[in-house]
């Protein structure tokens, strides 16, 4: 079976395969945000978020993802940094919530399992967050084909704005769809379409 290309820049401290900067949107909306309130970074990855929330003041991050070297390389930045962060190795297909969330947001993570499991989660998720608690996704879109670092792992591509449809009945306050360039150690300049919704909780 094909390991995906970041399973190897995962077990580097000092090399962030997805780029050491925070998302733009967490930066744009994290004064939204309760610090006191739970925060849930779904695929997380290295942690480059949840390690730019925790170092903003927030105190109770949970951050999961599939690969136990995502999760061993946050543990240790973490440390490094004297800062809390709750981070185990899990599976959003089998992910189950224990307490409500103020926060959940996932960047570039869904589109790896199947549109069924996704949707399930995005349903789980929204009812395990608190009234005027926010969502923050993003994922892959079929508008350009999966890049071939990707192409074996992408299989549930979105469509141009599901994820929309399915925060109906919340407040959309931002939806971006783009197309953009990305680049990762060894890997060459690519493209990837995206969607990305940003959406509060009303009742």
């Amino acid at each position: 079976m094909k390991i995906p290309f970041w399973e190897e820049t995962y077990k580097v401290d000092d090399i962030f395969t997805f780029g050491s900067e925070p998302n733009n949107t967490i930066m744009e909306f994290e004064n939204l945000i309760n610090k006191s309130g739970n925060i849930l970074d779904v695929g997380c990855g290295d942690g480059k978020n949840s390690l730019y929330l925790a170092k903003r003041g927030f105190i109770h991050i949970d951050a999961f993802d599939l690969s136990q070297n995502a999760i061993n390389k946050l543990q240790i930045l973490a440390h490094k940094e004297d800062i809390n962060i709750n981070a185990w190795v899990d599976d959003l297909c089998f992910f189950d919530f224990k307490k409500t969330y103020d926060l959940i947001y996932s960047f570039g993570t869904l589109h790896f399992v199947n549109k069924d499991n996704w949707h399930k989660f995005i349903v789980k998720a929204k009812e395990n967050t608190a009234i005027g608690g926010f969502h923050i996704m993003q994922l892959f879109t079929d508008k350009v084909p999966a890049s071939p670092d990707i192409a074996p792992f992408a299989v549930g591509l979105a469509s141009e704005e599901e994820i929309k449809e399915l925060y109906h009945d919340w407040n959309i306050i931002k939806f971006e769809s783009y197309v953009f360039e990305e680049e990762h150690p060894g890997v060459p300049i690519h493209l990837h379409a995206s969607n990305k919704i940003v959406a509060q909780r009303m009742k």
